[in-house]
This record gives structure tokens, sequence and C-alpha cells, in this order.
């Protein structure tokens, strides 16, 4: 095991090894599938991102269940910048995913407060996510908007999302939010790589629709 926290007989958390890229990519595919739109690119997301200057390796971590891997998350660097163009670096994660029917039952909280708790012993203070808020907040997440955080056009969408992992570190300037381009992903290198996996069937879903509803919105 490396760097992991064993929270109780059968569940462990640790960091992502080389012979999990198989499972861990298999578990993202299979959480993600149909769920924003029909199919999914994350778990191409996930095999390209473990080799960006952006990824953070100590930050990428992988939940046991009685010693199979049954979920995962993933960080990069970020940065917000003020409006006199300083810089603060920070983190994003995702994805971030559990298997299906796992979902729903705690794992994906603690997979979460243990990566809080890496990232803050790394130095860092701030996280910035796209998510649906009501997965979130329970975690400590708050709309951007709260702490000034907007996108460089200078909107505040409503996914959105900002966790101050150290109390008072955004102090009301203005910031703007910069992710990292490994998330610009190629599509067509995204279906080309899903191609070469088990067929599995796209369909369109009642949660597409909230998703795009919820991503293209805006807090005024």
């Amino acid at each position: 095991m490396v760097d992991g926290l064993s929270l109780n007989k059968s569940i462990v958390i640790r960091r992502e090894e080389e012979k999990d890229y198989k499972r861990v990519e298999e578990i993202t595919r299979k959480a993600f599938w149909n769920l924003y739109v029909p199919g999914c690119e994350e778990h191409y997301l996930v095999h390209i991102m473990r080799f960006h200057e952006d990824f953070i390796p100590e930050l990428d971590l992988v939940i046991e269940v009685e010693g199979q891997i049954i979920g995962n998350i993933m960080y990069t660097k970020a940065k917000l910048i003020d409006e006199k163009r300083e810089e603060k670096n920070i983190l994003t994660f995702g994805p971030v995913c559990i298997l299906p029917e796992y979902q729903r039952k705690g794992y994906g909280k603690r997979l979460l407060e243990y990566s809080f708790e890496k990232a803050s012993e790394l130095g860092y203070d701030v996280i910035v996510i796209f998510g649906n808020p009501g997965n979130y907040v329970s975690s400590g997440f708050k709309s951007c908007k709260q702490f000034n955080v907007c996108l460089e056009n200078g909107t505040y969408p409503s996914a959105m999302l900002v966790k101050e992992l150290k109390p008072h570190t955004l102090d009301g300037r203005r910031w703007v939010y910069y992710q990292s381009p490994v998330y610009e992903i190629d599509k067509e290198e995204a279906l080309l790589f899903d191609q070469g996996l088990e067929p599995m069937e796209k369909k369109s879903l009642p949660c597409q629709e909230e998703f795009y509803i919820m991503s293209n919105s805006i807090i005024q």
C-alpha cells in the first residue's frame, strides 16, 4: 500500500499505482457512461491526465473495498489571478467517481475528505471545481460567487464551486479562475480511444438535460 489510510478492516484509500490504470479507467467509464451526454469521455481524460505537467501524482487516489478498487479521484494544478495580475496556485479535481453500485453509501465523501487532508499537507488552501452543487455542498463547497471567483468573461457559473481548505484564504478580491489545458479534450482522439474498448450502449437520458441546464446556468 502506498501512502494509504485504512478506514476500517475493509476500506482503504491509497495512491494509484501503474497496475491500477486499466481498472481505474474502466471504473471511470462505468460511472460516467450516459450521465452527462450519451456515452462519455472522462475515461479518456483519466488516460491522458497522468502524463500531463499539471497532474499531481500525490493526489491521484483510489478507494478499495475488500481489496477491490471501487472509485478514484485525480487532481491537477490550477490558478487564480486577481485584478493586479497576481497569481495564486490552487487545485481542481476531476474526474472523481465511484462505481454505480457503491454510490450514495458514503464512499465518495470519504475519498474526498481524505484527499482534502493530503492537499492541505502539500500546502494547498483552495480548490475550485465544476460539479453539481448537490454532490459537493455537504463537503464544504460553496458558490463561486460567494468568494468572488469568476471566469475570464466575468461570469459566475452555477456549477463552479469553491472550497477553502484554510478558512478566510480568499479575502473578497475578484479572482479569475484558470484550469489546466489538460481538460481541453480532443474529441476525435477520445472517440478513437473508446472504440477500442468493450461496446456500451449510448442513450439519451433525463439526467443529461439536467446537466445541460446546470452547466449553462449563470449566477447574477
